[in-house]
């Protein structure tokens, strides 16, 4: 069984703030990764390289990103989440998520 950890609090409140679809998709995603562990395909995740994943959320909503990786004693942590605004993934977020796991992997 797979452990779910936030980097921060702050990742953990942007989660919880997304509207009720997109986060009751997030809910449904974690529970199969937390079940199975992160061998998930699209349309529910998708590898982005270097051991960095991007979870797909969706709801009527909107669509939601959460960006992922895998840590020691089957944790997966959740890096980085936000609501999308645009067909592409900002340069911006997916740069602050390759940060982040620089850091936990030091």
């Amino acid at each position: 069984m797979w452990q779910i950890v936030f980097f921060n609090a702050r990742v953990k409140r942007q989660i919880d703030d997304w509207p009720a679809g997109i986060y009751a998709d997030f809910l449904r995603s974690v529970k199969l990764m937390s079940d199975y562990g992160v061998d998930l395909k699209m349309p529910f995740s998708k590898p982005m390289g270097s051991g960095l994943f991007e979870l797909r959320c969706k709801g009527k909503e909107g669509i939601g990103r959460a960006f992922y990786c895998t840590f020691v004693d089957h944790e997966i942590v959740i890096l980085h989440a936000f609501i999308k605004k645009t067909q592409k993934t900002s340069k911006r977020e997916l740069e602050l998520a390759k940060q982040r796991l620089k850091e936990i992997r030091k």
